[in-house]
């Protein structure tokens, strides 16, 4: 197997930046690592895994990745407040801290801290590339076909996360979190808290 396509294990180089040119990451350099993939699974956002197919080793390529066909578009309603006493430690909470809250149905979302009020924490669950066109630069390192215990991998994975979005910064997906509550998790995926929503038609107005 020369060219990626179904079926395809596929390593890689990339440098991703945004529409300014700023470089968001890239696989070289101080704690980046090369994309390793199967092709045709949906483990890459898909602009990107489209763009990748039929290339070649030594292959290189820009391939320009709209927000459809990334991270999707930025959504206020999943902007909003949540009051500060529902977390256990309200005095440790600073912006940029991440929890991972679970609806009742069991689905994950992946909160940032935006701001502290008063009362509140504004948080975010839009992934932090939604709404971005993504740039990415990309040399192809390795394409073989996949070994049937990483094809099994893939499907199992595929299986069990769908419509999870991967990429350089793979998060869990961010589905609507409109219920009235959900648990906190801390980065290890304990359980914290039962959040609930404060305000959250004034949080929707709050910045990232």
């Amino acid at each position: 197997m020369s060219k990626i396509e179904p079926n395809a294990y596929v390593l890689l180089d990339y440098t991703l930046k945004n529409d300014k040119g700023e470089v968001l990451d890239e696989s070289i350099g101080d704690g980046g690592e090369p994309i390793s993939y199967v092709h045709g699974y949906g483990m890459l956002v898909p602009g990107l895994e489209a763009g990748l197919s039929g290339l070649a080793v030594g292959d290189e390529k820009k391939i320009i990745v709209p927000p459809a066909e990334g991270y999707g578009d930025r959504d206020d309603e999943l902007v909003l407040e949540v009051d500060k006493q529902d977390f256990p430690d309200p005095k440790k909470i600073n912006p940029g801290d991440e929890f991972v809250a679970e609806s009742p149905d069991g689905d994950e979302v992946v909160m940032r801290v935006v701001e502290l009020t008063t009362e509140g924490v504004i948080v975010d669950a839009n992934h932090p590339l939604a709404g971005l066109t993504l740039h990415y630069q990309v040399r192809v390192r390795e394409v073989r076909e996949a070994t049937e215990e990483e094809l099994a991998q893939a499907a199992a994975d595929l299986e069990e996360a769908e419509g999870h979005i991967h990429g350089p910064d793979c998060d869990h997906d961010h589905g609507d979190h409109g219920d009235e509550h959900g648990h906190a998790h801390d980065n290890e995926g304990n359980r914290l808290v039962t959040l609930g929503k404060k305000g959250a038609d004034k949080a929707t107005d709050k910045p990232n």
